[in-house]
């Protein structure tokens, strides 16, 4: 299944993506949140379809495609979980899960702007597979334990700034990674059982050129090691999202410029769909 969220910042209607329609959710829930994906969301939405209780959305082509899911309690996130971008960045692969932070309010839509933060000159760009909670998780015995727990997968861009993230960071990444809408999410939340996550092509591009081509069969760390690992030092929560890493092909191995006003980055993952986000100069509020 394919779910997303259409419509204004703060409003969006939860659909279901059913070939080239999209079907209203809200007789079945109010929102894809914690709520609604730590039940048995796949059958609740199977049986509502076969009763006829899904209507197509009108207009949904015009509407803005919000983050498919909705605001999580947390954004967890893996660092250098590609030995070729570990090694981009003049660091060793790492031989446990390197995790930092990113806020809620950085989770935004797939195509929505995304502000150059005051007085940046090093932002960047990473394509990034997310997962998403779907049940809580405490101390799981095993990764084999993980899959319970997973609802679904989602493109993610974690943009960041450089200098922020290692030049004035005190040693912690997180300051590199908060502003707000470092983290376009969607278009979909793809359940598991529609991709193999261990193999899937992960693509970015500027200015239509081409910057990162990999696929997450190269990542260090699989999903259900991700998922324990973060299991035993935190409790997380169903909406909860995880972004598990980037490949090479980021503005801070020297290759490529920083990002500047008026760029387009574009990125995509095979089956989980495809982004595009304008950035745009930071402006004092009026």
């Amino acid at each position: 299944m394919k779910f997303a969220r259409l419509g204004a910042p703060g409003s969006e209607i939860p659909v279901l993506v059913d070939g080239g329609r999209h079907l209203d959710l809200r007789s079945v829930t109010s929102d894809v949140d914690g709520d609604f994906l730590s039940t048995d969301f796949r059958a609740r939405v199977d049986a509502a379809r076969a009763a006829d209780e899904l209507p197509a959305l009108e207009g949904a082509e015009d509407l803005r495609i919000g983050a498919p899911i909705a605001r999580p309690s947390a954004v967890i996130c893996i660092g250098m979980n590609y030995a070729a971008h570990a090694a981009e960045s003049g660091s060793e692969p790492p031989k446990i899960p390197i995790i930092f932070l990113k806020t809620p309010n950085t989770v935004v839509g797939p195509n929505d702007d995304v502000t150059i933060p005051r007085g940046s000159e090093k932002t960047d760009w990473e394509v990034e597979l997310g997962i998403v909670i779907g049940a809580r998780a405490a101390y799981l015995d095993s990764p084999d334990d993980a899959d319970a727990h997973i609802a679904g997968y989602v493109v993610a861009n974690d943009v960041s700034e450089r200098a922020f993230q290692i030049e004035v960071s005190g040693g912690q990444w997180s300051k590199g990674k908060i502003a707000p809408g470092f983290n376009p999410t969607g278009p979909w939340l793809v359940t598991p059982d529609e991709v193999d996550a261990s193999d899937l092509n992960l693509k970015s591009f500027v200015n239509g050129e081409p910057r990162q081509d990999s696929n997450t069969s190269d990542m260090i760390f699989d999903v259900r090691t991700i998922v324990h690992h973060l299991s035993q030092y935190v409790t997380l929560e169903p909406g909860d999202l995880i972004l598990t890493g980037t490949p090479q092909g980021v503005a801070l191995a020297g290759k490529y410029p920083y990002l500047k006003a008026g760029d387009v980055v574009e990125i995509s993952i095979e089956g989980l769909g495809r982004q595009r986000q304008n950035f745009v100069a930071w402006e004092a509020a009026k």
